[in-house]
């Protein structure tokens, strides 16, 4: 399950290339995938996951060369366009009407460099390829339906979609044959990126509301998880306290902190209630014996349109703050721009947040060199983890999966 964070995705491809490559040396085998789920950032690391899937030995070695290689004036236009067009719609203009048979509409920066990597580096017909031949169970990417609010879970399954989903009344899902528009849909970050047209509908970010997507796993009939988000949880020296306190009226500090609530906040909450409903079961279990799951779900079926069950889950995030790594890159002068407006662009986002921190940044700094130092930090997490994971895989690959 993989969460989202704009650049902050290569962290993710980091944990893909240790399962790939060491858990793989250390298990003998590489470790069964049958379901990915992803949200933003997410969403696009888990549809290159689903359209490689039948070919496991290439994948780590494709994942991370397609994020070094990244570019960040190739994927974002940073001209003197661009800042005009971003500063009226800061002021209150509409922003210009979508081009004829074009997808995408509003976001205060050009993304379409960004689109064409998308669709250029996912094998889009392996994903079709690798679900009927049961390679891959299930993909679900979440997005935003900008009409309504609600979060629209995406799903293409080698079995029947589930005509049972959520009760919540914000959450839907729709059968879909998952390709480029849902992925940039749900990789849409709030007012940055254009929304995304499907069939006659716009969608944003699906870390909105549904940012580390535990439930559709679940729902699909995982019951073990390897969660992976893009968070740095770790208590705050009193330096960057201050640091953070003097950045606070600046609009692009405020608005970094604005993306890490909307689109970072949610993994914890998640994670508690599940450890809280694998409590509650162990308990019923204990006082009542092993009927007591079974007897209870038949009322919470009707209740909930799911039972409850145990889920084993290997949590990893980041063991250093991502901002944080932002602004030292930036700040040593590796950030690859040529242009005097987009030299000029990324100066100016970065004088505007924190001295030791660039959250905004660290969702845009699509950059090879950024991307390398967050695969290597994502490499390094999994394998603090390296037994928790080969427990959490320790399953017969060849029995059919539940």
């Amino acid at each position: 399950m993989l969460s989202g964070g704009g650049s902050r995705g290569a962290y993710e491809a980091g944990i893909i290339h240790y399962l790939r490559t060491d858990l793989k040396k250390r298990m003998g085998r590489h470790v069964p995938i049958d379901i990915v789920t992803g949200t933003s950032v997410g969403a696009i690391n888990a549809a290159f996951l689903a359209a490689t899937q039948n070919d496991p030995d290439a994948q780590a070695a494709q994942i991370v060369a397609a994020w070094r290689s990244l570019h960040i004036e190739e994927l974002i236009s940073l001209q003197g366009r661009d800042v005009f067009r971003a500063a009226k719609m800061l002021l209150g203009r509409d922003p210009p009407p979508p081009e004829p048979g074009s997808f995408r509409y509003g976001g205060m920066l050009d993304t379409r460099g960004l689109e064409r990597f998308v669709v250029r580096h996912i094998p889009w017909s392996g994903i079709v390829k690798n679900l009927r031949g049961r390679d891959l169970l299930a993909i679900s990417v979440s997005a935003t339906h900008i009409g309504t609010g609600h979060t629209v879970v995406f799903l293409s399954c080698a079995d029947p979609v589930p005509k049972e989903w959520s009760r919540d009344p914000f959450v839907r899902h729709r059968a879909a044959k998952i390709g480029p528009r849902h992925v940039l849909a749900s990789a849409a970050i709030p007012m940055l990126f254009p929304a995304v047209k499907i069939g006659h509908e716009f969608f944003t970010d699906g870390g909105l509301r549904q940012n580390t997507p535990m439930s559709p796993a679940i729902r699909l009939g995982a019951d073990r998880l390897l969660i992976v988000s893009l968070r740095h949880l770790a208590s705050q020296p009193k330096a960057l306290q201050e640091d953070r306190e003097e950045a606070f009226p600046k609009p692009m500090f405020l608005a970094g902190k604005a993306l890490n609530a909307l689109m970072l906040d949610h993994t914890e909450y998640d994670l508690q209630r599940m450890q809280r409903i694998n409590q509650i079961l162990d308990a019923g279990k204990a006082s009542f014996g092993d009927q007591f799951a079974q007897t209870m779900n038949v009322e919470l079926m009707k209740m909930r349109g799911a039972p409850l069950r145990r889920i084993e889950a290997v949590h990893i995030r980041p063991s250093e703050d991502i901002g944080a790594m932002a602004s030292r890159y930036v700040q040593s002068g590796k950030l690859r721009v040529s242009g005097l407006v987009a030299k000029e662009i990324i100066r100016r986002l970065a004088e505007g947040e924190a001295r030791h921190e660039s959250d905004l940044l660290s969702y845009l700094c699509f950059d090879g060199g950024f991307a390398d130092e967050l695969i290597a930090m994502g490499r390094q997490d999994a394998a603090r983890k390296a037994d928790e994971l080969a427990a959490l895989f320790d399953v017969d690959p060849t029995l059919p999966a539940t």
